[in-house]
């Protein structure tokens, strides 16, 4: 246990002194197993690792969903999901900032990165919230916390990481996050009324349309739909594999983006070098994780772990709600695809030994990823959005994302106590 602490320390020592966090963790893995062992099995881990990550054919449907959803962002269908909800619900008070949940929600059903989510509607819905007098506060929290959906509404980078890790079915999970997406949509537009009930000059009503112009904008939103009905559609009905579906969904988006005229040669160019340098940030993040998880199972932590849990085995939620709050703390301090990396491996075995269903704790590992993306100091979306909207102080987005972040934990506890709200669709997949 003690060489576990010493390691964590080191790793975020180094974080703290700007060192990039797959470096971080690769460092502390690296010097870790070699002392644990030896030098020489420490890099031959580096190089099995690096090698087995690279080829693995499972990781293929990251940058094939990240691929969709470069080619969505340029084809301008975020534009036209925001200005559908804008039209039906523009017209309430707080009625743009739902609009931007809403939207946020759409995009998230063909992007699958809460960070892209964010950023895409920091450019996307700001402006008209600006232009009808919204507070920053109201308009930072409501992109943020939307934000925080792209990785819970299916596809998802996070949940095929943890279908990866864990060897669960990536299928399954994609179909277990639909529910709660809708319900953390509900959730998220309740907090926006909340805020405007408190203080009704936070979001000022927009000019109401008509019912053929709310009609008229839902045209335009027929690729997004169809997207998603393909892809997910598709691997819930067992028509194809996830890996195949992401092909799919990138082939798709190219022929909508084709289609629409967006694509030039250097349009085209900047997809794909935006599409891989993503890839290998994340898969830089993935292979230091894996190196420093090595360690970790190296030394007694697992086993302390284990031996924790009978301790709970009479009332065993007491230890989901253990890992909730650990969970929640880590996501203060870590980036949300290290934190997974890092911890899953450790509480995996825990949750298996008390019988709970891998699926529905794989939702409840995205839901505090995203609690713990718009929660202070580090919270990534809260960076993304302060970065894209520089007039606006980092104080302002802390004060905007906090009803956000009490909504995310309502749905914590809600998933927690009502299992089946994630297990049900799973259930009857093909």
């Amino acid at each position: 246990m003690i060489e576990t602490l010493v390691g964590f320390a080191a790793f975020l020592g180094l974080a703290f002194l700007r060192v990039p966090m797959a470096f971080s963790m690769g460092i502390v893995g690296f010097v870790g197993v070699g002392y644990m062992l030896n030098f020489r099995a420490a890099s031959a881990m580096i190089a099995q690792v690096t090698y087995e990550t690279g080829l693995s054919y499972t990781l293929s449907v990251i940058p094939l969903f990240i691929l969709m959803g470069n080619f969505v962002v340029r084809a301008k269908l975020s534009d036209e999901l925001y200005h559908a909800a804008y039209c039906f619900l523009g017209h309430r008070r707080g009625g743009l900032a739902m609009s931007t949940v809403i939207a946020c929600a759409g995009f998230g059903a063909i992007c699958g990165s809460s960070i892209a989510t964010a950023a895409t509607f920091s450019k996307v819905s700001y402006p008209s919230m600006r232009k009808y007098g919204y507070k920053d506060a109201l308009s930072a929290g409501a992109i943020a916390g939307g934000g925080t959906l792209g990785i819970l509404i299916p596809p998802s980078v996070i949940m095929v990481i943890y279908g990866i890790m864990t060897e669960t079915s990536i299928g399954k999970l994609f179909a277990a996050g639909i529910i709660p997406g809708i319900v953390a949509t509900v959730l998220l537009c309740l907090a926006v009324k909340y805020m405007t009930w408190r203080d009704p000059d936070a979001g000022p009503p927009a000019e109401p349309h008509s019912w053929p112009e709310r009609l008229q904008s839902l045209v335009y939103v027929w690729p997004v739909v169809l997207l998603f009905l393909l892809v997910i559609g598709g691997i819930y009905m067992g028509w194809f594999t996830a890996t195949e579906g992401a092909g799919i969904g990138a082939g798709g988006a190219f022929i909508f983006a084709l289609a629409r005229r967006v694509l030039t040669w250097r349009v085209m160019f900047e997809i794909l070098v935006e599409s891989a340098r993503t890839t290998s940030m994340l898969f830089m993040i993935l292979i230091g994780a894996l190196l420093f998880a090595n360690f970790v199972n190296y030394t007694s932590m697992p086993a302390d772990l284990k031996r924790f849990v009978t301790i709970f085995q009479d009332t065993p939620v007491l230890v989901i709600v253990a890992i909730c709050a650990i969970y929640v703390v880590l996501g203060t301090a870590m980036e949300e695809l290290s934190m997974i990396l890092l911890t899953v491996p450790l509480f995996f075995p825990v949750v298996t030994s008390l019988g709970y269903d891998l699926v529905w704790f794989g939702i409840i590992i995205v839901i505090v990823v995203q609690i713990g993306l718009i929660s202070p100091p580090v919270g990534m979306n809260i960076f993304v959005v302060k970065n894209l909207l520089r007039h606006i102080s980092i104080g302002t987005v802390f004060q905007g994302v906090t009803p956000f972040t009490v909504a995310l934990v309502a749905l914590l506890a809600v998933i927690v106590a009502f299992p089946s709200l994630a297990t049900w669709l799973p259930s009857y997949m093909k």
